[in-house]
């Protein structure tokens, strides 16, 4: 799973609450809690900045497996008074899936804060990603990050693994382990999970002014499936210019006879690229340049697989690119990662990632590319940085999916003096109960890989991007 095995109880508490969840159906709408007070739990502290911080928990019966509805508050205050804390936010509604975010903190200074539902303090789920000690859940304390100096430049959005399409959430192979359906009547859930991501970039606490999106946009780049991604996001901006995307494994092309009417692949005829019709051919470079800096998108979807590939031409073009211009402030994105790291902390393993060879020939570039500084990375749906394997400068992240729990996106703010990233969960209704289910996957271990370290959500990197506009 994640660096540190999860304990024993962990194990236990997550298994029941995986059993229990599905077979009360989940809908906290409509319900009614048992007698007794309600329980306060799932608290995780999920983004925190300079100037905010976001706090996500659910209320659940007694019994700790239905979601209910109550009133949800936030209590908080610096860690460095004897003050009692006060109330800085408040539910509008009752919901079981609170959401809080509180702005106008102080950069760098600590705070302390109580969550609650109907007055019950929340807590973290039986859980190391969370319950762990020494986290801002068990200490009930965070500390908002120190923003690099000078003035904000960029805010980019990455994000990925919104599977458009699927109908069944959590499976591995063959039905195994036991996935999670949407209720009847409700949309699918990668359209509100998709939905919220964009609903989100456009408000102003947001403030994303390009989005890159890092392939699996669908479940298995059907005809269908491909157009009605491409139509959701030309609804809400201009490719090229509001987005970016690239395919990942999912989205590569397919045979049978679903696929019969798209393209077919050079050297490859029973396969169809339905993909190719609507986003662009197989393996080729995204290439764009945002008020000097550049942004590369990489296609490591192989033909068939889950596991990735650069062929020679794109490697090539790659190369030339930052040959031309070595120190250009540059973002790579692409879906597979590219570490060992990565490769053997993935639940998969190293097949799962950017094949062996390319990824060390990759970064082999990127250490006489200097501009190179981050590389945006899906298909683990978790969120995490690894270390690269050469002395290359380059921050190799690894962004949760959209569609599932965590279900969220990154910000990549980009100052004068550095940059931040945040990771943010979307905050919709629909898209806060979908990802609080999911929650159960994997028998109820899936936070434990995919939420990340506080860490790997929130910090600081100083560099000097003093030359962009």
């Amino acid at each position: 799973m994640s660096c540190c095995e999860p304990s024993r109880r962990s194990v236990l508490g997550m298994l029941g609450l995986a059993a229990l969840l599905p077979a009360a159906g989940f809908s906290g709408a409509g319900r009614a809690a048992a007698a007794g007070p309600a329980r306060a739990t799932d608290l995780e502290v999920v983004t925190v900045t300079d100037t905010a911080a976001v706090l996500t928990w659910t209320s659940r019966d007694p019994g700790g497996a239905i979601p209910v509805p109550t009133d949800g508050e936030l209590l908080l205050g610096p860690a460095d008074s004897s003050r009692p804390l006060r109330p800085v936010w408040a539910s509008e509604n009752p919901t079981p899936f609170h959401y809080a975010q509180i702005e106008g903190l102080e950069p760098g200074r600590a705070y302390r804060f109580e969550a609650r539902s109907a007055g019950v303090r929340a807590t973290p789920a039986l859980s190391v990603a969370t319950g762990a000690p020494g986290t801002p859940e068990t200490t009930a304390t965070f500390t908002t990050l120190i923003p690099p100096p000078g003035r904000l430049l960029r805010t980019l959005a990455l994000a990925n693994d919104i599977h458009y399409g699927e109908t069944v959430s959590g499976l591995v192979v063959g039905g195994l382990p036991p996935g999670i359906r949407q209720e009847p009547g409700l949309p699918p859930y990668p359209q509100i999970m998709f939905d919220a991501v964009l609903d989100d970039l456009r408000r102003p606490d947001r403030g994303a002014e390009l989005l890159l999106l890092a392939g699996d946009l669908t479940a298995e780049a059907t005809p269908a499936q491909v157009r009605a991604v491409r139509a959701r996001l030309d609804r809400w901006g201009i490719d090229g210019q509001d987005y970016l995307a690239v395919r990942g494994n999912h989205d590569r092309p397919h045979t049978g006879e679903e696929y019969a009417d798209c393209p077919t692949v050079p050297g490859a005829t029973d396969h169809r690229d339905c993909w190719a019709e609507v986003f662009g051919v197989r393996q080729q470079v995204v290439e764009h340049e945002l008020g000097g800096l550049r942004i590369l998108g990489l296609d490591t979807s192989a033909l068939d697989g889950a596991g990735g590939v650069l062929d020679a031409a794109q490697f090539d073009r790659v190369a030339e690119l930052l040959r031309i211009e070595p120190d250009r402030p540059t973002v790579v994105f692409g879906h597979h990662p590219v570490t060992v790291e990565s490769g053997l902390t993935n639940t998969a393993g190293p097949g799962f990632v950017l094949d062996r060879e390319t990824a060390l020939r990759l970064q082999r570039l990127y250490e006489n590319a200097p501009g190179v500084f981050l590389q945006h990375s899906g298909h683990t749906h978790r969120t995490r940085r690894t270390r690269p394997d050469t002395a290359c400068a380059v921050e190799f992240l690894e962004v949760g999916a959209v569609k599932e729990y965590p279900g969220g996106y990154s910000l990549l703010r980009i100052y004068e003096g550095g940059y931040t990233i945040n990771f943010y969960k979307t905050r919709t209704p629909e898209s806060r109960r979908w990802s609080t289910l999911t929650r159960a996957e994997y028998f109820g271990l899936l936070p434990e890989y995919t939420l990340g370290t506080f860490a790997d959500r929130n910090h600081v990197v100083l560099r000097d991007f003093s030359g962009l506009a």
